[in-house]
């Protein structure tokens, strides 16, 4: 089972909450890193730094549309946020590109979908040397 470290910005709390208890009840260690601070991208740069340490095995992030913490991830080294929306894609996030973080929109996404993606996300795996590796290897090269 994952260790999942979350955050979202204050206009997310309410689905952060919902979110943790679902995640909760289906076995996942869930660590809420905040959701205080109106400058989400604080604690975007802080689930990043803590997942591409190592700290944990994913990132959830939240903010109004998902939009601004995807960004604000995605520039913090080996974090791989990718902004969800349909199961596909949240599959794919693991399977073909190797992302680390999940983000969701508040605004824009109801929790049950939220959950559903997220349990996706979380059960989705990357599997090494696969057609997708040279992709991933060429993104990851980008970060220098």
């Amino acid at each position: 089972m994952h260790t999942v470290a979350i955050g979202c910005d204050p206009n997310a709390a309410e689905a952060k909450q919902a979110l943790i208890q679902y995640l909760t009840k289906k076995g996942y260690a869930v660590t809420d890193l905040g959701s205080e601070d109106p400058i989400y991208a604080n604690i975007a740069a802080t689930v990043a730094r803590a997942v591409s340490a190592g700290e944990y095995d994913r990132g959830i992030l939240i903010c109004g549309t998902g939009l601004g913490v995807s960004i604000a991830a995605n520039k913090v080294k080996g974090a791989y946020a990718a902004l969800l929306s349909d199961v596909y894609s949240a599959e794919r996030a693991r399977k073909s590109n190797d992302a680390n973080i999940a983000c969701f929109g508040a605004f824009t996404t109801g929790i049950r979908l939220m959950e559903q993606l997220a349990e996706t996300f979380l059960t989705s795996e990357f599997e090494p040397g696969c057609a997708s590796q040279p992709k991933v290897d060429a993104f990851r090269a980008l970060e220098g």
